[in-house]
């Protein structure tokens, strides 16, 4: 299966039967990231995060007691 990175559009070809393939084709919402894109992004982000300027925006989860 011919697959295209959404960040560098480098056009990579993956197993069929794999997976990510099948999640590719049964759900439009998930896109392809090649590993060199992945691993500069983790880098990036791990590299903000150590820095202390990072802030991880989370919704608050409140329980409800019964």
């Amino acid at each position: 299966m011919k697959v295209k990175c959404v960040i560098c559009d480098t056009i990579e070809d993956i197993d069929e039967n794999s997976f990510q393939a099948k999640r590719l084709r049964n759900r439009p919402i998930h896109t392809y990231m090649c590993k060199k894109c992945d691993t500069r992004i983790t880098e990036n982000t791990q590299k903000r995060v150590d820095s202390g300027n990072f802030v991880l925006y989370r919704s608050k989860i409140t329980e409800e007691e019964w």
